[in-house]
């Protein structure tokens, strides 16, 4: 479970060249907080100009027709350009002169700068084809979810996309066989579902006999919608047959074929220590995931120490529903039981969905007595597409656009409900939607005073963690009706302690697929299908899944603080309004806020206490 990132923009602002000169120092008579958020929008934008896919993200229709360079020029870009950034800020701006929202401002533009150039030298052992997603979905994603057709020309440009992906997927394939000379293969697992996927996207008509594919069926409703004259609507269509057939065809064509040529240099599934500099580049991910300096034995130590503290916790549940068996015997009667799973039908895929929904509407009810300040942007719950369902993970949430034109998204794979358990539905609800990413992420993009690298950007440890707090404020919200649904979120809270084990056992202690899917299923209800998806993750996800965990447990210790610090004066909207006021912070970052809240809370109540009464 995740939120999905994508740079954004907003929508008034004008997109800068990447190599084009930032503006010049704002006019004395402007504070040098607002200047400072100039220059960083400045140095967004020249950013966002490398990326056309992300300015389609946004809404925008700048280099509507073009797809990403794929090739190691972009990186080598953004590095060299957040470089001449970061020495233009510090020349121009001292902290001790900017307020204090700025000077965190300056804080986190040092320090994503930093991390980016201590990345940099690793960047070529990420794997673009794997369990995780390829370009393969993600083009199709772009544009049908955010290629708008408005008018014939932006029909032509969305054409002139599908030819661009043979470029892109001979630049991939590229790439693959650059690594695989240098030994950086991708883990024998990955070849099926990536291979089953893009064979997804390119059946059915015009390239067999079938019904329209998914993106000819996406591209003849758009066009359909267009009041343009028949003659020109038949064209469009031609055109995009000759696309599709043509040079988008040739392009996944090439991308299998390099899947099949290295598939047979695959020797199994290994961790990052597997690859060249390989702990290193795991202590970096680490780094970039946590936002801490914790080593892989730190936190493999602290994830044993949280599974056999929730597997308390769920002990206690097994005891109140009166289960007689163990706990590893509770597991398989939760995954077993049919009295837990929803038909594995349409008509049950639309049953979870209309629950989750239920779960979302009931804490929306509530909400106000939890938080000063809800998300305007509406929040959705969707299936996964059936033809991304192979390289999906089990959740995630989509940000909604910065234009509001598209609202949150909580996506749901529901590949087999056979596998899907109802007692997790509430738990992942809130995890993905309220009082979850939906309240940080979009509350996040509609900020004001913030600069749009800190309204777009996020750090994992802080989202996940915001993410895994609210399943358990969720409880507290009354969104868990029975004692199933408290175990199904004490479900999920184990899995990410899991995380905190495996992650670092495969990558750092050398486990193998058998043993991190054994750990996983003797210590969790989970489905056998998700925990293959989600071993699988870990092995080509570096680092990212120890996120969750440890951001949750900071929040929570944070809050446990002022609730111990303010005593009566605590109320828990005064915090989360601390937690999420500034966005997404690095966890020491987002200690020191919550220190200034409690400080400011005392403060406050002495003033009080000292007023001479009246």
């Amino acid at each position: 479970m995740r939120a999905v990132y994508a740079l954004m923009l907003l929508p008034a602002a004008p997109l800068l060249q990447a190599n084009a000169p930032l503006p010049v120092q704002a006019a004395p008579a402007e504070t040098q907080d607002a200047a400072l958020i100039a220059f960083l929008d400045a140095a967004y934008d020249a950013q966002l100009a490398l990326s056309p896919e992300a300015q389609t993200q946004l809404g925008f229709k700048t280099k509507y027709d073009r797809l990403d360079d794929y090739t190691d020029a972009t990186p080598v870009r953004r590095r060299d350009l957040a470089e001449r950034q970061l020495k233009e800020m510090r020349a121009r701006f001292k902290p001790a002169q900017l307020g204090a929202s700025a000077r965190v401002s300056y804080r986190l533009f040092e320090y994503e700068a930093e991390r980016g150039r201590s990345a940099f030298r690793f960047r070529k052992l990420r794997f673009p084809v794997s369990t995780n997603g390829s370009p393969a979905g993600a083009i199709p994603v772009l544009l049908i979810n955010n290629h708008k057709i408005d008018t014939p020309e932006d029909a032509s440009a969305y054409i002139a996309r599908l030819r661009d992906t043979e470029r892109v997927m001979r630049e991939v394939a590229a790439h693959m066989r650059s690594q695989a000379a240098a030994g950086i293969v991708p883990n024998k697992v990955n070849f099926a579902p990536a291979r089953a996927d893009a064979r997804k996207v390119i059946t059915g008509a015009p390239f067999d006999g079938g019904p329209d594919s998914t993106l000819m069926a996406d591209f003849r409703k758009k066009v359909g919608a267009l009041e343009v004259p028949a003659a020109v609507r038949e064209q469009l269509l031609a055109d995009v047959r000759a696309a599709l057939t043509g040079p988008f065809r040739r392009g996944y064509d090439t991308l299998l074929a390099a899947l099949d040529e290295i598939e047979p240099k695959s020797k199994g599934d290994f961790g990052a220590w597997s690859l060249p500099d390989g702990a290193a580049y795991y202590a970096d991910r680490l780094k970039s995931s946590t936002t801490t300096s914790l080593s892989a034995d730190e936190i493999h130590t602290l994830g044993l120490k949280q599974v056999a503290a929730i597997r308390a916790e769920m002990e206690a549940i097994k005891r109140e529903v009166g289960f007689a068996g163990t706990l590893e015997q509770f597991f398989d009667h939760i995954r077993t039981d049919p009295k837990f799973k929803y038909p594995n039908t349409d008509a049950g895929r639309e049953a979870y969905l209309s629950d989750a929904r239920a779960v979302i509407a009931s804490v929306m009810e509530v909400a106000p007595r939890y938080f000063r300040v809800l998300p305007k942007a509406p929040l959705e719950v969707r299936a996964v597409e059936k033809w991304r369902e192979g390289t999906a993970s089990t959740a995630f949430y989509n940000r909604p656009s910065a234009d509001g034109t598209r609202p949150g998204i909580y996506y749901v794979n529901l590949v087999d409900m056979n596998q899907t358990q109802k007692v997790q539905v509430a738990g992942i609800a809130a995890h993905e939607g309220a009082p979850g990413h939906h309240f940080q992420i979009a509350r996040q993009q509609e900020l004001a005073g913030l600069p749009k690298f800190r309204k777009f950007g996020g750090y994992g440890a802080y989202t996940e963690g915001w993410g895994l707090y609210s399943e358990r404020l969720a409880q507290e919200m009354g969104a868990y009706k029975d004692p199933y649904a408290r175990f199904g979120m004490l479900s999920l809270q184990v899995w990410r302690a899991i995380r905190l084990v495996l992650d670092t056992g495969i990558h750092a202690k050398r486990w193998d697929r058998a043993r991190s899917i054994a750990y996983f299923r003797a210590n969790s209800s989970v489905s056998e299908t998700d925990i293959a998806r989600e071993v699988d993750r870990y092995f080509n996800w570096p680092g990212q899944a120890t996120s969750y965990m440890v951001g949750q447990l900071r929040i929570a210790g944070l809050r446990e603080k002022a609730e111990r610090v303010l005593g009566a004066r605590f109320d828990i909207r005064d915090f989360h309004e601390a937690v999420l006021a500034q966005g997404a912070l690095p966890l020491d970052v987002l200690e020191e806020e919550v220190d200034r809240y409690i400080a400011a809370r005392q403060r406050s109540a002495a003033t009080t206490s000292s007023a001479p009464a009246a």
